[in-house]
């Protein structure tokens, strides 16, 4: 039996299905198995209408899903409204916030396989929100899987930087999922029912004074990237993904339990077509600004290895599993998804792939030119880092102050901007600092092992179900398929 065999007549709950990843895998699995009985498409809105308006615009009918709808043709709609069911919820809530009794009965009988994509990714979100999705919504999605009488398996997507980052030297970073409470600080004691109230208390805390939304916005902001690092967490996003993970091994019982840990997720690079991305992803940033001549100068050890790994191949490595695993807890569950270990892409290779693309293809601006940029410099260390931009502030009030004398005209408006712009260097600087100057690579002995069962397994399927990093060729890739996808979707 081979995977697509194995998804026949299968029902899939997925949770988060307007995220990057899961609308990736949504497509794969109709694409490779149209005969799948059924997809329970989880998204967050209040009704069942909503929830279906969002699939209907934010999913089916993207680019993504433009070689399935030429397969189809006018059969399309009428294939994903056989196949596809949309619920309305929420994962931060009991129950995945599923309110009908109806629909809930229907999964508690039908699912056979649970697929938890759901999670806020963003470094710092507001603590609320973050606890709510990364943390508490595993274990909710966990509750509704011990229900179901066919479930075969409950695979959740975490992130590999859940590990943190070695404090001395390259180390290797394992395959081992986290105790219940285990810290990444010697110094400090997690528990996180103890983080859950700290959060209600500051929470109520700021509603006592009376705090507008924007106030507790950043107040939330600021509180969960504290506990992060008083944790040992560089961010809000990793530090509750891992809490996430710990409730999920705490309390899975019987349950098989697969966790999938992919690194920086770049865009696809082979299936269903080669390019496509959805938002700036981590290292995108880099690569836009530098595009737009907005980069000068970057933060980062040029000898970083920036972990990435292409969407395609975390959703072949997510499917492998699921038909490897299913009907029995594997003894070892996680699964690192990346390439830092076989096929390192080093920080110093994205900037100057990313400079020769935007040499050769430069970008055009609103006015139709194209834009001229500059080699620009890599800041190797914190330290200078805070020099140059101490030295640029100066320059600025020198510059400005100069001219005010000079033209008798206030520049207020032009000061404030560049340092509002400043400052929001400064803090993307300190967001992705722990990236920039990662010690770590990723062990995936587990993942590697698996990629040799599917040799056995899944002969057929080597080259559609492919994650083997050291298959792709970074400058090729980044040249040929991921900056001129980045281009094309994050510009329409």
């Amino acid at each position: 039996m081979n995977s697509q065999d194995f998804l026949k007549g299968k029902t899939i709950l997925v949770t988060g299905a307007t995220g990057f990843l899961a609308k990736v895998f949504v497509e794969k699995i109709l694409s490779i198995q149209p005969e799948i009985k059924k997809l329970y498409l989880l998204v967050r809105a209040s009704k069942t209408d909503l929830a279906e308006h969002r699939l209907q615009n934010e999913v089916f009918e993207i680019d993504l899903f433009r070689v399935l709808r030429a397969k189809w043709g006018e059969k399309f709609s009428s294939f994903i409204s056989k196949k596809v069911v949309a619920i309305a919820g929420d994962v931060a809530v009991e129950n995945l916030g599923i309110k009908d009794q109806n629909i809930l009965n229907e999964i508690f009988e039908e699912i056979d396989l649970l697929v938890h994509f759901a999670a806020s990714t963003k470094f710092d979100e507001r603590f609320d929100i973050s606890m709510g999705v990364n943390t508490k919504g595993p274990l909710h999605a966990m509750n509704i899987a011990k229900n179901c009488k066919r479930i075969k398996a409950f695979l959740h997507i975490s992130t590999a930087y859940v590990c943190g980052d070695a404090k001395e030297g390259h180390t290797l970073l394992r395959e081992t999922p986290f105790k219940m409470d285990q810290s990444l600080k010697g110094t400090s004691k997690l528990d996180i029912h103890t983080e859950m109230n700290l959060l209600e208390r500051k929470l109520i805390e700021l509603k006592v004074m009376n705090a507008d939304e924007n106030t507790t916005k950043w107040a939330m902001k600021d509180y969960g990237m504290g506990r992060a690092n008083l944790h040992g967490w560089p961010n809000t996003y990793t530090f509750t993904k891992a809490m996430g993970e710990m409730l999920l091994v705490h309390h899975k019982d019987d349950v098989p339990l697969i966790i999938i840990r992919p690194t920086m997720v770049t865009s696809t690079s082979k299936d269903p077509f080669p390019g496509w991305i959805e938002g700036l992803r981590t290292i995108d940033s880099v690569i836009y600004r530098i595009g737009q001549g907005k980069l000068k100068f970057f933060l980062g050890n040029p000898n970083t290895i920036l972990d990435a790994i292409p969407a395609d191949m975390v959703i072949n490595c997510v499917i492998t599993a699921i038909f490897i695993h299913s009907n029995q807890a594997p003894k070892n569950f996680i699964y690192h998804v990346s390439s830092s270990l076989r096929n390192p892409l080093k920080l110093s290779d994205v900037w100057n792939i990313s400079h020769h693309y935007f040499m050769k293809t430069p970008y055009i601006n609103q006015n139709g030119k194209p834009i001229v940029i500059s080699k620009g410099i890599v800041v190797n260390s914190f330290v200078a880092f805070n020099i140059y931009m101490i030295v640029r502030y100066v320059l600025l009030l020198m510059v400005l102050n100069l001219v005010n004398k000079i033209c008798r005209h206030s520049f207020q408006d032009v000061y404030e901007k560049k340092s509002r712009n400043i400052s929001m260097m400064e803090r993307l600087a300190k967001l992705y600092r722990p990236f920039v100057f990662f010690k770590s690579v990723f062990d995936d002995t587990n993942t590697e092992i698996l990629r040799m069962a599917t040799k056995d397994h899944l002969k057929a399927e080597n080259e559609a179900l492919n994650f083997d990093p050291t298959s792709i060729d970074w400058t090729d890739y980044m040249m040929n398929t991921h900056i001129p996808g980045l281009l094309k979707y994050q510009t329409k």
